[in-house]
């Protein structure tokens, strides 16, 4: 059973302030996906001590988040070099509030010893945020989400962010080290013929690297897509008992999670497998016995994968694949025999992708939205909570 200790007001910095702010001001970094190998599979997340002390220093040099007095504690803080032991404080309090947990096995002596040499501690030991906190925050964002509910207007809204990632729907850039090798071998020929002319052989130089960009920071999609779900399980859970909510991780290929678990994981920049998604999806909805079924599907890219007959993963990231193309919508047939209503919510919008987005919709009911991971909440809540309203009344 989980211990909280409790200890005398001293007055310091590091008591005053509000935890769960402090949490709520982390959330992106604690719900990151993180790219840090594209060439890993799915696993769980990886955050270290190091991690959370550094994320913390950014936090608390913006200073963004205090009032005047707080901003002007951590500068004299930062001039007397105590910062460093600020930040092992904030540390304790989220670990014996049982906001972290640390998933290195230590026996309680040693457990102990750590959090009295917090400063010795080695990056290596890894925690992870508890349900608590994963409670805490799927609550804080409803709660914000419901907020704003009613200042957009449904509808497609452009981004200027890109991003290179597997799937390949926009213009070119150069490479910069750390981009996926999303290769534009067009681009990456001609600049190298512009320098040395027509010739064999054609040297190539690092400055003739050229990548295809994508449509949306992908990382950011998957901050906002486990915000939403951690909002709508929150809402479920609250308003709504006698619904269920499952979640399906569509990649490469597509697994079932427990929702509990969302923020706890990380995903790469794998190609994107809707059959397989659509296939699961509705093997757990088979399971259920419900009046409504459907399927919300959020995504920032075109369906580039399929699962062939003999397991194994075709891909094509260039286009729509009429073979990708084709399977995945006789998967969608699927589901409308089986009266499932499809709303796709899509982070893109390349012209093709839009087009093949409207048909899924049209084949099952559904509605598609073209907004960004900003407005992906808002949109996703109104659209459940209306269908909700008509059910009800």
């Amino acid at each position: 059973m989980k211990r909280v200790r409790y200890t005398k007001f001293t007055g310091d910095l590091a008591s005053e302030m509000d935890i769960e702010d402090l949490l709520k001001a982390l959330s992106d970094y604690l719900l990151d996906s993180g790219f840090r190998d594209p060439y890993l599979r799915f696993q769980e997340m990886d955050h270290t001590l190091d991690d959370l002390r550094e994320a913390l220093r950014q936090l608390l040099e913006s200073g963004d988040m205090f009032d005047d007095r707080i901003r002007q504690q951590l500068e004299q803080m930062g001039e007397q070099g105590k910062v460093d032991e600020l930040i092992e404080k904030l540390i304790n309090r989220m670990e014996q509030e049982n906001y972290i947990s640390y998933s290195q096995n230590m026996s309680p002596t040693q457990m102990s010893e750590m959090m009295g040499n917090a400063g010795n501690v080695q990056g290596e030991v890894k925690f992870e945020v508890t349900d608590k906190s994963l409670d805490f925050l799927g609550f804080k964002t409803l709660r914000d989400l419901l907020g704003s509910l009613g200042k957009s207007n449904f509808g497609r809204h452009d981004t200027r962010h890109w991003a290179t990632g597997v799937e390949a729907h926009g213009a070119s850039q150069r490479y910069e080290f750390g981009d996926t090798l999303n290769l534009d071998t067009t681009t990456t020929l001609k600049s190298a013929i512009s320098r040395e002319g027509i010739g064999l052989p054609l040297n190539l130089e690092y400055d003739d690297l050229h990548v295809h960009q994508c449509e949306y920071q992908s990382s950011c999609a998957t901050v906002v897509a486990k915000k939403v779900a951690m909002a709508l399980s929150h809402l479920i859970r609250t308003q709504y008992p006698g619904d269920s909510l499952s979640l399906v991780l569509f990649h490469d290929s597509a697994e079932e999670l427990p929702v509990s678990q969302l923020a706890r994981v990380k995903v790469g920049p794998y190609y994107t497998n809707t059959r397989e998604g659509l296939r699961v999806a509705q093997r757990i909805l088979a399971r259920q016995r419900k009046d409504m079924k459907q399927i919300v599907m959020i995504t920032d890219g075109k369906p580039s994968a399929l699962t062939l007959p003999d397991g194994r993963i075709y891909k094509n990231a260039y286009g729509l694949d009429p073979l990708v193309v084709s399977e995945t919508l006789e998967e969608v047939a699927r589901c409308k025999r089986s009266n499932i209503m499809i709303n796709t919510f899509m982070l893109a919008s390349d012209l093709g992708l839009v087009q093949f987005v409207h048909k899924v919709s049209e084949m099952c009911r559904g509605k598609a939205y073209f907004t960004t991971p900003d407005t992906l909440g808002e949109y996703l809540l109104m659209d459940y909570m209306n269908r909700k309203s008509k059910t009800i009344h």
